[in-house]
């Protein structure tokens, strides 16, 4: 499976819609980073959780759920490959980072994408 379904994701972002708002509170402090182990172990910027969830996500949210079957899949690494959904991040302003993990997470299995995917799969 090659195509993308627009409309289920986009029903995903309709449920879920105060995750935007929640988005948009991020001030960017960097205070989420300080908390995340994989960040401290690995001092990568990809692996702060704002930075993964402002590139997934967020992504979706911006683009309306309009992105490729590339992009999904270019959003499993940091999904999976960069949290462990451990529900440490913290944040000031009250997001919670993890639920938005795990959403975006809910949003590329129901377009049949996971870490263990492999794209040329049909």
């Amino acid at each position: 499976m090659n195509s993308v379904n627009i409309d289920l994701i986009n029903g995903m972002l309709d449920e879920k819609r105060y995750m935007r708002e929640m988005l948009s509170a991020c001030i960017s402090c960097g205070m989420c980073a300080e908390s995340c182990f994989y960040y401290i172990n690995t001092g990568e910027r990809s692996a702060i959780p704002s930075y993964k969830v402002r590139k997934t996500v967020g992504r979706l949210f911006r683009k309306k759920g309009r992105v490729s079957r590339k992009e999904l899949e270019g959003m499993a690494d940091l999904l999976w490959g960069h949290c462990a959904v451990c529900r440490q991040c913290y944040c000031p302003m009250g997001i919670d980072l993890s639920a938005m993990m795990s959403f975006g997470r809910a949003i590329l299995r129901s377009q049949n994408i996971d870490r263990w995917s492999n794209s040329n799969e049909e």
